[in-house]
């Protein structure tokens, strides 16, 4: 075999060797970018999660319980994190876990505070002040008769509801509670279509069983914006 035949056998291995090393760098600049992609994802999917469960709820409305403020059908987000710098308001629409079963979610508008006595009559939603001594009955016919008997008593701010609340049936619409410690008396915003603490077995909502508040309305796109009370009578 001639000098010149060894020159060619060699740059033969020469480049067969490069070849090979060039295909292992493809091999693993492929790995490599597949290990990226995977990671990324990864990171994507537990920021997600972590944000769906620790910091907003998203939540679609199945029902007209809160027309005309919440449509049937739209989806909004809350944020879960709201109550861990500030008190709960009134007014303020807090998705909760439903006090009659925790599996479900629902979401109402905060009417009566803490210590509060709601009375319902005559169409109107009146709060007589946390600490008023207003007795143990609650079908006391002094409170429903003469709401405004008790100093700071306030008829609260309906404006945001649809129609009046109807009086047609005194059994749903003359009522009082007392409201506990700690928790909060909701309505639906379409009063006299919502199942909310008037009706429930257990009337209120426990602050600790609160989701969140509603605050983003991002379906429909022609409804995108913020959810909240436009009033002044906090």
């Amino acid at each position: 075999m001639s000098d010149r035949d060894y020159k060619i056998t060699d740059n033969e291995d020469k480049k067969t060797s490069k070849k090979r090393k060039k295909k292992k760098e493809e091999e693993k600049t492929i790995k490599q970018t597949i290990i990226e992609y995977v990671v990324t994802i990864a990171v994507v999917l537990g920021i997600g999660l972590f944000v769906m469960n620790f910091v907003i709820v998203n939540a679609e409305i199945p029902s007209g319980s809160m027309e005309n403020t919440i449509m049937p059908g739209e989806r909004i987000f809350g944020n879960r994190l709201a109550y861990n710098f500030k008190d709960p308001e009134r007014y303020d629409i807090i998705i909760f876990k439903y006090p009659d079963d925790e599996s479900q979610l629902f979401i109402k508008r905060i009417i009566g505070l803490p210590g509060e006595t709601v009375i319902i009559t005559g169409g109107k939603v009146y709060a007589v002040p946390a600490g008023t001594d207003t007795g143990d009955e609650s079908d006391d016919p002094l409170l429903i008769e003469n709401p405004m008997m008790y100093d700071g008593t306030k008829v609260l701010d309906d404006s945001y509801i649809p129609e009046p609340m109807s009086t047609n049936d005194p059994a749903k619409t003359d009522l009082v509670f007392r409201v506990p410690e700690d928790s909060y008396f909701v309505l639906g915003d379409n009063r006299n279509h919502s199942r909310d603490s008037r009706y429930w077995n257990n009337s209120f909502v426990a602050r600790d069983k609160i989701v969140g508040e509603a605050g983003f309305r991002y379906w429909p796109i022609t409804k995108i914006g913020i959810i909240g009370y436009d009033g002044d009578d906090r």
